[in-house]
């Protein structure tokens, strides 16, 4: 029997974690897959967008790192991981058809074209392997949850057609371990490196913590404070405010994951 969707072993292998999610044993979230292995938030755009979204990563480096960009039309990254296929190595996608969420399906390869370019973004799973090690706590890892996001107040810096807020992740920790957090993630800045906010959730357009825009609502303890990390999801929001004529993304907190080590992506 097939292991449950978010039930995949911890020791699994990047290689091994794609062809799960390849063959559909692997279709829920996938933090603390693979612990040591970089995974990769994704947007697939048409061509003719490509140059600007391009563009708003590099103006967007905190939300939006660049860790690979495929060739047109190609959809394998062999930079990225062993026959890695982005059409079917993601446990879940999102299609957007003018701006609007269509479909979620497990593979897109009926959906393929040859303008297509896919861009693979820094996702904060991978720092949170370093917090562990530190003894930091995860409460999403805890709960077994997927971690919280939200859409914010603070604006990303436009190009071309690409605009919209900022979308942030969201991890409850005591003070100390706060800045301990600080200290350690800011290392990591491929993966969206050191927190963009810390405490108040009003002061960045949150009305309601307990009420993420994406993923699940995770426990804040007595003495906890939110800690709010920039999300590779802000593409999605991004693309709600652009509305394409057809994109891809994947599902929040369900990556891509790949062969590089973390350790890789460290800065010191």
């Amino acid at each position: 029997m097939s292991p449950a969707p978010s039930a995949m072993p911890l020791a699994t292998m990047p290689y091994e974690a794609r062809l799960a999610a390849r063959s559909g044993a692997l279709s829920g979230p996938t933090a603390n897959v693979a612990p040591g292995f970089v995974q990769a938030n994704l947007a697939i755009l048409p061509r003719a967008l490509a140059y600007d979204f391009l563009l708003f990563c590099q103006r967007n480096p905190k939300p939006c790192p660049l860790v690979g960009v495929s060739e047109v039309g190609d959809p394998f990254l062999p930079v990225l991981g062993r026959d890695l296929d982005i059409r079917t190595d993601i446990p879940r996608y999102r299609v957007w058809r003018a701006g609007e969420l269509v479909a979620e399906p497990t593979d897109i390869t009926d959906l393929w074209r040859d303008d297509l370019v896919a861009f693979l973004i820094g996702c904060s799973f991978s720092f949170e392997e370093a917090m562990l090690a530190a003894g930091l706590p995860v409460r999403h890892i805890e709960q077994g949850s997927n971690v919280p996001m939200y859409r914010t107040s603070i604006a990303t810096q436009a190009a071309g057609r690409f605009s919209g807020p900022l979308v942030v992740s969201m991890r409850p920790l005591l003070p100390a371990d706060a800045i301990r957090a600080v200290q350690v993630t800011s290392r990591f800045p491929s993966v969206h490196g050191a927190p963009v906010h810390i405490g108040d959730p009003a002061a960045i357009g949150i009305a309601d913590i307990d009420a993420p825009d994406y993923g699940d609502p995770v426990e804040i303890r007595p003495g906890e404070i939110p800690v709010f990390w920039a999300c590779g999801v802000t593409p999605q929001a991004v693309i709600a405010s652009v509305r394409p004529e057809f994109c891809i993304t994947h599902a929040p907190g369900h990556m891509l994951v790949c062969d590089i080590a973390n350790g890789a992506l460290a800065s010191m």
